[in-house]
């Protein structure tokens, strides 16, 4: 018999053409543009632009602003402009992530050193003359704090793109309750704006449907636990077929469930705290000790069902017959979302 061997990690196989795998769920098929046939000529007798990019550079003009160029991305060949903008014309999305002040700070002494801005932030034009940026609001902040009076945007002729553009931001990585609020806010700018649409529809934009769930729980207190919660989370809730107009009220709603709960998982830890125990885990240790999804086999039940056992279980828990060796068998999500 031959010895067993490990199997090295490396790289995964290409295919047998050569060419990169395919990703699951990606059905895209790049344009065949090459890098020669990507600019338009924008002039006045080029006729080779589309109505709503010639009416997006003529409102650049008149805001004090200048097209430097215009092209077509090479993935699907939509038309976009680069364009210099008076700074103060642009402002973050009102719905994103709120900026991080070590991270800004970062990004100013780079700008510093370098004595250049290289990083254009992408943007669309609203309704009000001003231009939000859903993707650039860190280095938006880094310009205005080191004074400067222009700043170079790509600018997307659609603004229903902005929504979509949250999913390529890779400024700094979100923590849950960043990424949960910042859906909030984009789920409530939606339903303003698109409230037919179906929130199945808006995966993208959401990314995961419990995101929704948790992000109006943040949206009520900022110290939910949300890291304890989401593992089982992710198991029951799902996107829902409802019209935002409608499906806003029913994520409103199971925010109050998972912040009952939460209360009464508070309401545990403390009497374990009473009794001398500490662990920066006290809320992960509570959940998993109520949480029935570990010994279940199947299909997880219903949010609600699952919500109101796990509910049950935690008021009743037997707090007294919990002791520190119970406490250093566990792990998890620390207590506190930063």
């Amino acid at each position: 018999m031959g010895m067993a061997t490990t199997k090295k990690k490396g790289p995964r196989p290409k295919t047998k053409s050569g060419r990169p795998r395919a990703r699951k769920g990606v059905k895209i098929k790049p344009t065949e543009l090459g890098a020669t046939e990507l600019a338009v000529d924008a002039s006045a007798n080029g006729g080779a632009l589309p109505e709503n990019a010639r009416a997006l550079a003529a409102q650049v003009a008149a805001d004090g602003g200048s097209v430097l160029a215009v092209y077509k991305e090479p993935l699907g060949g939509h038309v976009q402009l680069f364009a210099a903008l008076p700074i103060d014309l642009v402002e973050p999305t009102p719905y994103q992530r709120d900026v991080s002040d070590p991270h800004v700070r970062r990004l100013t002494l780079a700008m510093d050193r370098t004595r250049r801005y290289l990083d254009p932030v992408i943007a669309v034009r609203g309704g009000d003359g001003k231009y939000l940026t859903p993707n650039g609001n860190h280095r938006l902040t880094a310009m205005k704090e080191l004074g400067a009076k222009t700043i170079l945007t790509l600018l997307i002729p659609e603004p229903e793109v902005a929504f979509q553009i949250l999913a390529l931001n890779i400024e700094k990585a979100h923590n849950l309750r960043e990424k949960s609020l910042e859906v909030f806010r984009m789920y409530g700018e939606l339903a303003r704006e698109r409230p037919d649409t179906r929130e199945e529809d808006c995966q993208l934009e959401f990314e995961e449907p419990q995101l929704c769930t948790l992000g109006f729980a943040y949206s009520e207190r900022g110290r939910l636990s949300g890291g304890a919660y989401q593992p089982f989370l992710k198991k029951v809730d799902f996107f829902l077929k409802q019209p935002l107009k409608d499906a806003i009220a029913e994520r409103e709603r199971r925010a109050k469930v998972l912040l009952d709960f939460d209360e009464a998982v508070g309401e545990a830890v403390e009497k374990l705290k009473a009794r001398g125990l500490t662990s920066p885990y006290l809320k992960a240790f509570v959940v998993a000790r109520v949480n029935p999804l570990r010994f279940m086999k199947g299909a997880a039940p219903p949010f609600d069902d699952l919500l109101a056992t796990m509910t049950k279980r935690v008021r009743g828990m037997k707090t007294e017959k919990i002791n520190s060796q119970d406490l250093a068998r566990s792990g998890g999500a620390p207590d506190e979302e930063g």
